[in-house]
Order: C-alpha cells, then structure tokens, then sequence
C-alpha cells in the first residue's frame, strides 16, 4: 500500500554521492577560515580578443582567452611577488618565483560532465601558444571517478584520498597548511575559475579556496568607456579578486592590480 505522502513526492532517484565533491567541501572548510580581501573589478578585454583573433589569421593557432588571461596574471605576479606568498605558521613567508596557477577545466566522467583542476606551471615563463596547448592537452586527458585530472594512477594515496575519513582528511590538510611546498605542489599559488566559460554570467562571482591569490571571471559583457575624448563600446571582462589579507596589505595589492590592468589592456604576450 502506498501512502499519500509519498505519492505527493513524485518519482526520484537515489544517486551516489561523487568521491570528487568531498573534497570540494574540504576546500570550502578551509577556505572559509582564511582572512580574504575582495575586490569586484572590470578589464578592458577589447585590445586582447583583437590580437587573439589575429594571431589566428597570421599564424593559424586558435589561443585560449583563459590562457591569455594566464599568462598576464603570471607577468604581473612575476613583478610582484608577495601577493602569492605562502605562509608557514606564524613566523614565516615563503616567496617563489614560479607562477603556479591552478584552473579548472571541463571533462566528461561516465557520461558526465564535471570541472577538475589542472596547474599550470610557471606561467610566468610560458607564451600564451604553451599555456593554451597545455590547457586544451588536459581537456583532451582521458580521466576516471577515481583519478584527479594530473595525478598519476600510481599514486595510491592521492587516488585514495577522496576514501578516507573526514578527521583523517582534516589532518593531512593541517599539514598542507603548514607545509607551503607541498602546498604549492599540489595547488599553485594561485587559482583561476572561469564561471564565464560555463555559461553568460554578467557580474561576479565570489570564489572559496585555500591559495593565497584567487580570480573568479565572469562574462564579457559589451559596456561605453571612455577612450581619450570619445564614448566607444568596448569588451568589457567582470573578474573578481581575492588576497589572503594575512599575508599581503592594500597597498601592494593595488600595486600588482594596477600592473596587471596594464598588462591586459595593453594585449600583453599576444604580440
């Protein structure tokens, strides 16, 4: 006999929980401990989707938006190197001059389409053609439920993370917080989630992590600037800026702000 209340519910189904998702979780633990300074920004993006669509035309090879846009986050953090810092404890920074940045990429797992995280090493030494090779090399990846995108298979603790218990977990992140190599090695210094590539979203978007300098990027939207004396339409990117502001002040932030407006306005590395 069925009852009226579950004839009210309708059909559905009971799916398994994705391994992938408690880390994800775990992530959002920790990131939301961090002290982060946030700031909503818009790039002038019409210079450097000019040049991209260039570079195909002279040289055949279709470059990535995202990669660009990786490339002139590596340069400016290159210059200004405290805004990517690590922390060890409470009496040490660790400063580096490789540019790790960690991205999301879209991949089909069992049917399903799901964003997995790939780094990008040093970007800051890379063109825009390397960057976006890597970055589409890793779309292309084959990748199982039980593999993160850029672990080996043989890697029997990394594969089995996901499988352990939560208070386990937490301490293997304690050690990460306290560890900035092995921090740097599994996450970057610096992360990078496109919501735009998911969908049109005008605004911005608040992204949660653990790395000490984060971008969350939105559309490109159509806006009126003024350039010089004159009112243009110009391509308009809403990006969205996180500092972990224990380890770096305004000041300096401003600073590699400033810089990296420069750089993307200016087409920087697509000439």
């Amino acid at each position: 006999m069925t009852s009226k209340k579950k004839k009210t519910i309708g059909k559905y189904e009971v799916i398994k929980f994705p391994k992938d998702r408690k880390m994800v979780i775990d992530i959002m633990e920790q990131g939301i401990k961090k002290h982060y300074v946030k700031g909503l920004v818009e790039f002038d993006v019409t210079n450097g989707r000019k040049l991209i669509k260039e570079y195909k035309s002279k040289k055949g090879v279709s470059l990535s938006f995202t990669g660009w846009m990786l490339r002139c986050i590596g340069q400016a953090a290159s210059e200004h190197k405290d805004v990517h810092m690590l922390k060890k404890g409470k009496k040490k920074l660790y400063r580096f001059d490789d540019v790790d940045i960690s991205i999301m990429v879209e991949k089909t797992v069992k049917g399903e389409k799901v964003p997995l995280p790939v780094i990008i090493r040093k970007t800051n030494e890379k063109t825009v053609e390397e960057i976006t090779r890597e970055i589409r090399d890793a779309q292309a990846e084959a990748v199982d439920e039980d593999v993160l995108l850029g672990l080996k298979k043989d890697e029997k603790f990394k594969r089995l993370f996901t499988s352990l218990p939560k208070f386990i977990r937490k301490i293997t992140y304690w050690k990460f917080d306290r560890n900035p190599l092995l921090l740097k090695d599994f996450g970057g210094t610096i992360s990078l989630t496109s919501v735009g590539m998911f969908g049109d979203l005008i605004g911005w978007g608040i992204p949660i992590g653990v790395q000490p300098l984060m971008f969350s990027f939105g559309a490109i939207t159509k806006k009126p600037s003024v350039i010089g004396d004159k009112i243009e339409i110009r391509k308009i990117l809403h990006a969205t800026i996180l500092f972990d502001h224990d380890i770096i002040d305004g000041a300096p932030a401003a600073r590699f702000l400033a810089e990296l407006k420069v750089l993307i306005e200016n087409g920087f590395g697509l000439e």
